[in-house]
């Protein structure tokens, strides 16, 4: 698949039809039997964030923004796009104007209608520097004119390439020939914004007494650190076809004891904890599952002048330490769900991209050993002159068996010390973003099934490069590629070139292993992405 070809200057209208009420909802198959209870139980490791689609960065918490805010489109059972509150868009040839149409039943949870300025208010609030979203480079990322001129302080709000032709007509103008740029509409940046509510409300316009949106499920409950519940809107455009009644988010710690709940009922759906799931899978087949995840887990080096290991700044010991990771280690005898090493970045299941030749990736764990050992020695380091690291992670019984399986490795191998130190989710976004660290725990989902959804992350520029690494050969490669006739060739020399510099250390490629119970139907197995929307579920009677 060649992305961002230039395809011509005529312009050609190419429609796609608004599909039937039930593609986009609960499909119950004539002759079942509902259970008489629709709630859905979802547990959470981390607290729910910013309930604000211009502000979530998270994806616990984007699933609640799921529920409570509706895009254009939304991602399907397959993760192919589906029509939401967009009933139909066309496209021109060169793929850089597209015009949705807005659905008439699409309307607010207070009952006013959902217009096209409301999607244009959103997508000027996500850029606009006093929003000051982290998300705010991703508007520029999927090519909306002008957008990284506006995060840039260097443009007005106004002059975004995005517009209301009317109340039901809304027109986005690309800087570049973008074929996917539907499949990046699920996304919660780009969902629509209540002006008037927040304006009147300010930072308090999403709580409970003051949150309007325009999705299946309206908010009723936020107890930080415990749940957040959501109830069916009558007013969703597509109420007649939804099932669940109501949606809770429950706040679980810890991996063990949220399977304790599942075990009791009290969940319907939780992780399962690192390396139980072929025990689990034997006990449970029908209610365990493994199923690959658009996810890379990896690790951050700090990058910046707030470096304040020495060792970190030497590319030999980046390069080093990294080899060292036996990544096969980790995913059969530390997991064991279902996950595979990675030594680059982007996804293996991202459509059209094809995996570069990292050498790592190709020799034995010995030779990446002695290699590691034969770098170490050259940057001065060794069991003779140890090394100390400081390591930081979200509190996570997985995330801590990774860290010290990973820091038992450099010690026997490269005489290195890993600190750890754990702390709340939000803590650690807060502290990659600010760069007050030597190493950190990452992972990237992506946003949208394109592979510049993972790279445009070294962009020297973007918020989410928590690393805070800068190459100008990386910017480059990656502004060659939104023009590029086979992006892939921009895409080998990004992760080859960070594969030299260490900026990052990916450590595997995700699967997504959790106990689901039987009797809930419609989850989305076939979407690598893992989308889900609670109005795509039902309960069976058991």
């Amino acid at each position: 698949m060649k992305l961002h070809a230039f395809l011509g200057a005529a312009a050609v209208a190419v429609t796609l039809l608004g599909s039937t009420a039930l593609t986009n909802a609960a499909q119950v198959p004539e002759g079942t039997t509902l259970a008489a209870e629709q709630v859905f139980k979802y547990r959470v490791l981390d607290n729910i964030n910013a309930i604000d689609p211009q502000i979530v960065e998270d994806v616990d918490t984007s699933s609640v923004v799921r529920s409570l805010f509706e895009g254009l489109y939304n991602s399907g059972a397959d993760g192919n796009p589906v029509p939401a509150v967009a009933e139909s868009h066309t496209v021109n040839a060169d793929n850089t104007v597209y015009t949705f149409k807005i659905r008439d039943a699409a309307k607010w949870s207070n009952g006013d209608p959902v217009t096209a300025g409301d999607f244009v208010y959103a997508w000027q609030r996500a850029v606009d520097p006093a929003t000051a979203s982290n998300y705010a480079y991703f508007v520029g990322l999927v090519g909306v004119v002008n957008a990284d001129a506006i995060v840039a302080g260097e443009k007005p709000v106004t002059d975004l390439g995005v517009k209301a032709i009317d109340d039901k007509t809304l027109e986005v103008t690309l800087s570049f020939s973008s074929p996917w740029f539907i499949r990046t509409l699920s996304h919660a940046t780009l969902f629509p914004a209540p002006k008037a509510v927040i304006e009147a409300k300010g930072i308090d316009w999403t709580k409970p007494e003051n949150i309007v949106g325009n999705g299946a499920y309206t908010l009723v409950e936020n107890t930080p650190g415990e749940r957040v519940v959501a109830k069916r809107n009558p007013n969703y455009w597509d109420n007649e076809h939804t099932v669940i009644e109501e949606v809770q988010w429950l706040t679980i710690n810890d991996e063990n004891q949220g399977l304790t709940r599942w075990r009791a009922g009290e969940v319907d759906q939780t992780d399962v904890p690192a390396g139980q799931y072929p025990a689990l899978e034997a006990e449970l087949p029908n209610e365990t599952y493994s199923v690959p995840q658009f996810c890379t887990y990896y690790f951050d080096v700090n990058m910046t002048e707030k470096q304040t290991n020495e060792a970190l700044k030497d590319q030999r010991v980046r390069e080093a330490l990294n080899l060292a990771i036996d990544r096969d280690v980790i995913v059969n005898g530390v997991l064991q769900g279902g996950q595979t090493p990675a030594y680059s970045f982007a996804h293996p299941l991202t459509a059209g991209y094809i995996m570069p030749n990292i050498p790592a990736s190709t020799m034995t764990q010995a030779d990446r050993d002695a290699k590691a050992v034969e770098l170490m020695t050259a940057a001065g380091y060794g069991k003779d002159k140890p090394l100390s690291i400081n390591y930081i992670y979200n509190t996570s019984e997985a995330h801590k068996k990774i860290a010290t399986v990973v820091g038992q490795m450099w010690a026997e191998k490269l005489g290195v010390t890993l600190v750890l130190a754990d702390m709340e989710f939000q803590t650690l976004l807060d502290t990659r973003h600010e760069k007050n660290y030597e190493m950190a725990r990452d992972a990237w989902c992506g946003d949208y099934n394109e592979a510049s959804t993972f790279l445009s992350l070294l962009d020297s520029k973007s918020d989410q490069n928590n690393s805070g690494y800068a190459n100008a050969d990386v910017d480059t490669f990656l502004a060659e590629a939104k023009t590029s006739q086979d992006p892939n060739v921009q895409y080998a020399k990004i992760e080859e070139q960070t594969a030299k510099d260490v900026p990052i250390m990916p450590v595997y490629f995700y699967a997504k292993v959790f106990m689901q119970s039987a009797n809930v139907k419609g989850w989305p197995f076939n979407d690598v992405e893992q989308n889900w929307y609670a109005k795509d579920l039902y309960k069976v009677a058991e």
